[in-house]
């Protein structure tokens, strides 16, 4: 069994590096926390809270084209239950270039709020406690 503190790093690729970045920065409250440039041919960035347990990588590479999500079912389900956090969330998200759009399972309409990214994928910040 993978031990409880272990760190999760959840990668995926994109086109737009530099965008894509600044978005999770400033739409989450991410930071930076680890970068690199042409490690053959791959360039990437870490983002996250710095010593929390998960970070989001984002890669590119000059050969392959990354494209969109290729489904709107590709989330990042984040659970606020506070309401003060929640609503910090929306307002944080709304001036970002995330876009806010009808989740294709409908439940998250009723339970959160569904965005999507430059690339497609989406991200819903859920007002509730995690059920697990």
């Amino acid at each position: 069994m993978i031990p409880r503190h272990a760190n999760i790093r959840i990668g995926r690729p994109t086109d737009k590096l530099a965008e894509i970045t600044k978005m999770y920065m400033e739409g989450l409250g991410f930071e930076v926390i680890g970068a690199f440039d042409d490690h053959e041919g791959f360039s990437g960035r870490m983002v996250g809270h710095p010593k929390h347990h998960y970070h989001l990588e984002f890669t590119t590479h000059p050969k392959e084209k990354a494209g969109r999500a290729p489904s709107p079912e590709h989330l990042l389900i984040f659970y606020l239950p506070d309401e003060k956090d929640y609503q910090n969330a929306m307002q944080r998200l709304k001036r970002s270039q995330f876009k806010q759009v009808t989740a294709f399972n409908p439940y998250w309409d009723t339970h959160g709020t569904t965005f999507e990214d430059l690339d497609g994928y989406r991200l819903v910040i859920a007002q509730a406690p995690s059920p697990f």
